[in-house]
């Protein structure tokens, strides 16, 4: 339970900051704090089991025929990532408090932080990999909300709607790969898919679902060519940005690589990929970040460059170089947040990041330059601090690669250029903003933050420090660990000394920082090459693209979209007659030999009848009245095959629904025309009959060819187990309520959101309102007949007494919630036809909405309730009592369910059909401001 408490303690904390709306600014970020804090105590708690090489775990079934459980597992890897989540969460929740101004809306930015955070949890910490997808989208989601916070600035919105679209088309990419891992395996639970590596590399289509796979990573952790979107996404406040293009969102492609590592990371595929593409982010994002004068933008290009790095590391296939893509990983989440709020701390304080203006801040906020210098200096891998370990590691493997054969020297090469750079913008980044002359058009003097906004950088780079001076002690343990879950096994030897002798590695890195100092001296001329490169806005390339996309999808919308109901029937049935005619030329036979039940008269005259209701709803559908009384027919026919053929449930729903469905058709007739006019042309008058004869020759043809075939159903399992499973004798009952009963939840759910959306649809609807009938004919001025008000009235009680009589039996005989419920409402629907709606509603002033929700929750709490017992979700419980009087009884937690079913459709129906009654009263609907 303590892994779910880590997962559910951000959840929880994700309403807690709206409650703090009307307190101080103080006591929301305390609050908003507390539940990470104690999730972040009961990670720390786990530390001995973890570092000892446990792997702990927590599941709950769910769907288990689909393989979906609540599935959760806390290994070295995702204690890692649990530690920096939390841990950086908490710090940034400090750091906003003071950088947000008093116009932005604290409640509102912690809420989207913690969504956020509880998102990030799922993914490192979920041990079925469908869950760890849906998570994995809710960070899209989510990161969106937090990029365009400040939605009223138009750079924002748009870097946010380019975030979502790169990354949500990447997840999709995840999703198809997940799937068909899952289906080579046999399973989603991911232990067994680490475990099957030797299955996935030799399946054929390994190569499809792992570019599927690398797709989602990289679009994710923005690696070349997809790191445009992450420049872009500076826009958003700079906790934002300190949280998750540091230590969170970006990483959570390389947290996805580094998971998948052991089962999909031993081919050359994997090798050919995920390096090349690592070492083109690495290159690009290094020489890019050098010519950025906003200080974000310079640290959004480095984290690029960084994260290449770790990918490159990731895809060199040896287990050393996984080792030390683990401990930048762990390097680079510390001094690249505490850049980003620094860098957010000098925009407060001075009211702009362009480093053309900000020169000469040592002079004013000197802590802060103290803390920027060191940070930066790690960032650069100068020696002493914990970039420079990892940077080390980092240049030693690019030693011992065989990546590109004989010209796999061009790696550490490269690797050493893109340090050179990585020095030069580091170097510019300190020199540019502290030194280099006086503040220039400054909107403000500069000066220190309060010390509060200060503390969560001073942690970061004290931590910077220490694991550069001690790495041993700080992050040993740590680093074995989570690269032992990585690699699956015994994690190779290595050094984290601070001294490996004179060694190649260490000339690298004295080429590197020589070489940035050089390229910081002569900046001016590559600063002059880049400007007379043809510029290239990706921003406006993207919105240029998505609009072109849009246009074109319009125009074919708007020709396939043109507003006429009976081309998109032409459109749907020609695709059934395609469909579903085309198998039926490869059947030779027709029949399949199956015996045949005899015609008789009654079976023969309900035939018939049905046949010639459904002919006059044709012939007369122009009167729409007439056409709506024959229409019925053909329901209560269909009503009667159910009763005659042994379905009473069948047969009662259908009334049920037949008589809503009448009155519901009847209100919404009295607002349209009683005919119209015929105005069809000969030509689509023969291509409608051809069309409805092709789809009855092909439905029919396929009816009788399946009913004279012998078939197996599932029905005999059903009727098997509805008895000892579910305690039922009424099959159809059980079904519903039991066995499937999270599809009857989901179906009640799309019941009460279609009523709530009519009901919003009616809101101040302008309708027309006739004053007589179709022949002239004015309404009679006895609008509530007494014969009908009197009779209503005193059925009433005995339409009540019945639908509670259906509701109670419906578990052992023809009955239930559904159909009790329709029932109830069509006796409380006759009253306001009866009665009127002043009558009613001053005896019955109910909220329906508040009936479906209320049916929806009982339905819901019933369905978690078998949580409690470690059963899945809606499992139901029943056994016998013996009562005094009553005698033995049946006690089934399944009737609490169809109470939510009965509910639900109760309100949801009554919701319909008294707006619609409501429309031509002072009662109809209306925002509530302007009742």
């Amino acid at each position: 339970m303590t892994l779910l408490w880590i997962l559910l303690l951000p959840l929880c904390g994700i309403s807690l900051p709206m409650l703090t709306a009307k307190w101080s600014r103080s006591a929301c970020a305390l609050l908003t704090a507390l539940p990470p804090a104690l999730a972040f105590i009961l990670l720390l708690s786990q530390t001995s089991a973890v570092f000892a090489g446990e792997t702990l775990r927590f599941s709950l079934a769910w769907v288990p025929v689909l393989g979906l459980d609540v599935a959760l597992r806390l290994d070295g890897l995702a204690y890692l990532f649990s530690l920096l989540i939390l841990g950086i969460g908490l710090l940034i929740i400090l750091y906003a408090r003071f950088y947000l101004s008093a116009a932005d809306s604290m409640p509102r930015f912690y809420t989207f932080l913690m969504f956020f955070m509880t998102a990030m949890l799922g993914i490192v910490l979920s041990n079925n990999v469908l869950q760890l997808w849906l998570f994995w989208e809710l960070t899209s989601i989510s990161s969106f909300l937090l990029i365009s916070f400040w939605w009223h600035k138009s750079e924002a919105r748009r870097g946010a709607r380019m975030a979502l679209t790169i990354t949500g088309a990447g997840g999709l990419c995840l999703l198809a790969a997940l799937l068909l891992i899952g289906r080579i395996v046999g399973s989603y639970d991911l232990d067994v898919i680490l475990a099957s590596a030797d299955i996935l590399l030799a399946h054929s289509w390994y190569p499809i679902l792992l570019v599927l796979f690398l797709l989602g990573c990289f679009t994710k952790s923005a690696q070349f060519p997809f790191h445009f979107w992450l420049p872009n996404a500076m826009a958003a406040p700079t906790p934002v940005s300190a949280y998750l293009h540091s230590a969170t969102m970006v990483k959570a492609g390389i947290f996805l690589m580094a998971r998948f590592y052991p089962a999909l990371a031993g081919s050359d595929l994997w090798i050919i990929l995920v390096s090349l593409t690592g070492l083109a982010t690495l290159l690009v994002g290094a020489y890019l970040a050098l010519f950025k004068h906003d200080l974000k933008g310079l640290l959004a290009y480095s984290t690029i460059s960084h994260l290449g790095l770790i990918t490159l590391l990731l895809g060199m296939g040896t287990e050393l170089a996984a080792v030390v893509a683990i401990f930048h990983i762990i390097n680079h989440a510390t001094f690249k947040a505490s850049l980003f709020m620094a860098a957010g701390i000098i925009d407060h304080e001075t009211g702009s990041r362009d480093m053309r203006k900000l020169n000469g801040l040592w002079a004013y906020m000197p802590i802060t330059g103290t803390l920027v210098m060191i940070a930066a200096a790690s960032m650069a891998g100068i020696p002493l601090l914990n970039g420079f370990l990892s940077k080390e590691m980092f240049l030693a493997e690019t030693l011992d690669q065989h990546l590109l054969g004989a010209l796999s020297w061009l790696i550490p090469l490269l690797a050493t250029i893109a340090a050179v750079f990585s020095v030069a913008y580091s170097l510019r980044l300190i020199h540019d903003v502290f030194f280099n002359g006086e503040p220039r058009g400054l909107t403000k003097t500069p000066h220190e933050p309060p010390h509060l906004m200060r503390l969560p950088v001073e942690i970061l780079v004290v931590l910077c420090i220490v694991i550069g001076l001690f790495p041993v002690w700080a992050v040993g343990a740590l680093l074995q660990s989570a690269a032992g879950a990585v690699l699956g096994g015994e994690v190779p030897a290595y050094s984290l000394a601070l001294w490996h002798g004179v060694n190649l590695p260490l000339f690298m890195s004295v080429v590197a920082i020589s070489g940035g100092l050089l390229i910081y001296s002569y900046r001016k001329r590559l600063f002059d090459f880049q400007n007379s490169l043809p510029g290239l806005d990706a921003l406006n390339s993207f919105e240029l693209a998505i609009k072109t996309v849009n246009r074109y999808c319009r125009y074919f919308y708007e020709w396939l979209d043109n507003g006429s109901l009976q081309r998109y029937m032409v459109f749907l049935l020609s695709a059934v007659v395609i469909l579903a005619g085309l198998p039926l030329l490869d059947v030779s036979v027709l029949s399949g030999g199956r015996e045949e039940l005899p015609i008789d008269a009654v079976n023969a005259t309900g035939a018939a009848l049905l046949l010639i209701s459904a002919l006059a709803t044709v012939i007369w559908h122009r009167k729409r009245v007439v056409a709506l009384l024959m229409i019925s027919v053909v329901g209560l026919m269909v009503s009667i095959a159910f009763t005659r053929f042994s379905a009473p449930d069948l047969a009662l729903t259908q009334l049920s629904v037949e008589v809503v469905t009448v009155i519901l058709l009847m209100l919404a007739l009295f607002f349209l025309p009683h005919k119209t006019p015929s105005q069809s042309e000969p030509s689509r008058v023969i291509r409608d009959i051809s069309l409805a004869s092709l789809v009855g020759i092909v439905i029919g043809s396929w009816a009788y060819a399946v009913m004279t075939r012998p078939f197996t159903s599932i029905s005999d399992f059903f009727l098997a187990n509805a008895k000892t499973g579910g305690g039922g004798t009424n099959v159809v009952n059980v079904i519903l309520v039991d066995f499937r009963g999270f599809d009857t939840f989901g179906e009640i759910a799309v019941l009460g959101i279609a009523a709530l959306g009519i009901f919003k649809l009616l809101t101040r609807i302008p309708l027309f309102k006739p004053s007589s009938d179709g022949d002239g004919r004015p309404w009679s001025r006895e609008r509530h007949p007494l014969l009908l008000a009197t009779v209503s009235q005193s059925l009433l009680p005995l339409a009540l007494m019945v639908s509670v009589y259906i509701f109670f039996r419906g578990h052992n005989l023809p009955g239930g919630g559904f159909i009790a419920g329709l029932i109830t409402s069509v006796a409380l629907i006759l009253q306001y036809i009866a009665h009127g709606v002043d009558w009613v509603k001053s005896r019955m002033d109910i909220e329906y909405q508040r009936v479906i929700a209320i049916g929806l929750l009982i339905a819901l709490v019933t369905g978690v309730a078998s949580f409690a017992f470690g059963r899945p979700f809606l499992t139901s419980w029943f056994d016998y009592f013996h009562l005094p009087i009553l005698g033995e009884l049946e006690l089934a937690s399944a009737i609490a369910f169809d109470l939510g079913v009965y509910l639900t459709v109760v309100g949801a129906t009554l919701l319909i059909l008294s707006s619609l009654g409501k429309m031509t009263t002072l009662h109809r609907p209306v925002h509530k401001e302007t009742i």
